[in-house]
């Protein structure tokens, strides 16, 4: 057992009562394999993640099409669906941990194997924005809720020394699943159309999740790692560590998706050539991919608690010190990449600390509660971003840096509070 997984501060049991308990509680430690079929649960989750975050991280290139092409004058509407999609990602985050028990991983992931490949190919029939709003935003959202929690707390379960590079490994994939999905999404619009780009997404989608339903597995019996038998396990914010990493998600999500959404719109905004727009969401999705796994080995290296303060930190003060000041092609680049590289690291990091908080015994119910925050940041905050872009004519997206910069910098400030709290104020691997 790693010196990282005996020191976790878990919840005192004179806290709890009685059916808050862990069913194991007689079990000093769940004890991971930290590899063997991990590996295959990893590249399980990897698929899951491709397939779901591949396709939100492309909706720039839907979006950019959509309000040029399709649905013209729309785009305070249109504007909502990438964020009514990924902010339906976790709505089943409150009560995680009685879905799985209910209906375990495998049928979890082949729900929503259907209903997300059943979204985009119904969107391929739309003629209506509010047809669009139902299927990519809505449909696929809700498939998506019941992929990736599993996809995010598997990995978590089969590890311990070597947690934060199968974690980030698994996260990856949504990086290299924007980069994927967006040339092959930009490429069937401009040779077919856009209504066979969501078909072929749809294909593509299906095949990834149902790899993902067969091989994404719990380690152990989902018991084992319960927590209380609450439907929604309030006693998880008995621990001070818990509640702040709860505001530090909460906060951090309302800026993060608004450079993937809008750096597209912001290249065209700049006359750039078409190509560079088309390829802004795919380039960041690879130095993303690409992040995640040097920054999950970081975190195992030098200090979970440590790197995510310092992405998440950096992350923000990308947006307020190079989106602000871009205003030509070069620019543009250079906060792309720096973006993609910390975001990617916030994402990869942010879950591979969450064992270290309230213990293995109790992570379904916190992975769930605190993917939740995710749902509130990723419904408003590139709504938000798009009305202070709009405030003037012609639209400036300063307003958009300075929105998302603030937002993040101030979640990252909780990420340090975090870090304070299970290390003291000394430079120590944490």
């Amino acid at each position: 057992m790693s010196s990282n997984e005996k020191d976790n501060t878990e919840i005192p049991a004179e806290n709890l009562s009685e059916v808050e308990k862990s069913p194991t509680e007689n079990d000093q430690y769940i004890t991971p394999p930290d590899g063997g079929r991990g590996w295959l649960v990893v590249t399980a989750s990897f698929m899951g993640m491709f397939a779901i975050f591949g396709y939100n991280y492309s909706w720039g290139v839907f979006l950019n099409y959509y309000k040029t092409n399709v649905y013209i004058g729309e785009m305070a509407t249109l504007s909502w669906i990438g964020s009514i999609c990924v902010a339906l990602f976790f709505i089943t985050g409150p009560i995680n941990q009685l879905v799985i028990e209910k209906m375990g991983y495998k049928y979890m992931l082949a729900t929503g194997t259907v209903l997300c490949s059943a979204a985009l190919i119904l969107a391929s029939f739309a003629t209506q924005v509010w047809h669009v709003f139902l299927t990519q935003g809505v449909m696929f959202g809700l498939g998506a809720s019941f992929v990736s929690l599993p996809c995010i707390g598997a990995p978590q379960q089969w590890f311990s020394e070597r947690r934060g590079l199968a974690v980030g490994i698994s996260f990856a994939g949504s990086g290299v699943g924007g980069l994927v999905i967006s040339n092959i999404s930009m490429a069937v619009i401009n040779s077919l159309g856009y209504r066979w780009a969501l078909r072929i997404d749809g294909i593509i989608v299906f095949v990834l999740l149902s790899f993902a339903t067969c091989f994404v597995r719990p380690f152990g019996d989902v018991k084992k790692t319960g927590g209380g038998r609450k439907i929604i396990n309030w006693y998880l914010f008995k621990n001070p560590m818990f509640t702040v990493l709860f505001f530090h998600g909460l906060v951090t999500t309302f800026g993060y998706m608004t450079p993937y959404f809008l750096l597209p719109s912001h290249a065209n905004a700049l006359n750039l050539d078409p190509w560079v727009g088309t390829n802004l969401s795919a380039i960041m999705s690879a130095v993303n991919a690409v992040a995640r796994v040097c920054t999950g080995y970081m975190g195992d290296k030098f200090g979970r608690f440590n790197s995510l303060f310092f992405c998440t930190f950096m992350c923000g003060l990308t947006c307020l010190v190079i989106w602000t000041n871009v205003h030509n092609e070069a620019t543009l680049w250079v906060f792309a990449v720096l973006y993609g590289f910390f975001g990617g690291g916030y994402v990869a990091l942010f879950p591979t600390v969450q064992p270290q908080v309230v213990g293995l015994e109790h992570i379904s119910p916190a992975v769930g509660l605190l993917y939740t925050t995710n749902i509130f940041g990723y419904l408003f905050g590139t709504p938000i971003a798009t009305k202070l872009i709009n405030e003037t004519t012609p639209p400036n997206y300063v307003n958009a840096a300075i929105w998302a910069g603030c937002t993040i910098v101030a979640g990252s400030f909780f990420a340090g509070w975090v870090r304070i709290l299970k290390g003291g104020w000394k430079w120590v691997k944490v």
